[in-house]
């Protein structure tokens, strides 16, 4: 039997987690069955099982994926030095999430994600994680902002990052479930609440 290249491999890989994706866009998670995933994606089961173990499985790594593509977009920005205002750095953060919000967004299957981590121990763990490490860059430039003056001498950073951090998911929450706010409005809300002085 021939050997299976790498490029093989990464291509059959990609054309299952787009087909799963695919999936979990139009039925959701639990409506989507590993066999609508093998339909879609046009493979035998024993094609599927050599990459992935589970749906569970694909959905993690569809996570992961988005995330650092997300993270790829605003990494300049939460490590610049020196550190951007806070109302700049929200602004290039949701800009990059706004490109994958759409219909066809792949931030939509984070709600889905998360939901399911209520009820699922290993996506709970994969959340609980995969969160933290991300609260921690916007704890790591509080810290780099605190020192710079750009915040209050004196800012808790863990506080003041994730308090920075919680704008994330609450804006790909209401956008997802309500359609709005959009970007320009959520972030006039939030300079206007960094103005309040009392």
């Amino acid at each position: 039997m021939p050997r299976v290249s790498a490029e093989h491999r990464t291509a059959r890989r990609r054309q299952i987690l787009d087909a799963a994706r695919r999936c979990f866009d139009r039925n959701g998670f639990h409506r989507t069955s590993m066999q609508h995933i093998l339909t879609e994606a046009g493979l035998s089961a024993g094609a599927v099982y050599g990459y992935f173990r589970s749906k569970d499985e694909i959905m993690t790594t569809i996570a992961g994926e988005t995330i650092g593509q997300v993270l790829a977009g605003v990494g300049a920005s939460l490590d610049a030095d020196p550190p951007p205002p806070v109302s700049e750095l929200l602004d290039t953060v949701l800009t990059e999430v706004d490109r994958h919000l759409g219909p066809d967004g792949m931030l939509r299957l984070a709600v889905q994600v998360w939901g399911e981590s209520m009820h699922d121990a290993a996506m709970s763990e994969f959340v609980a994680a995969t969160y933290a490490r991300l609260r921690a860059l916007f704890v790591g430039y509080a810290e780099r902002a605190t020192t710079a003056g750009v915040l209050p001498a004196g800012t808790d950073p863990a506080q003041a990052g994730a308090a920075l951090f919680g704008l994330i998911p609450g804006y790909i929450l209401q956008r997802v479930l309500i359609g709005e706010p959009d970007r320009r409005d959520y972030l006039a809300g939030v300079r206007a609440l960094l103005r309040d002085r009392r």
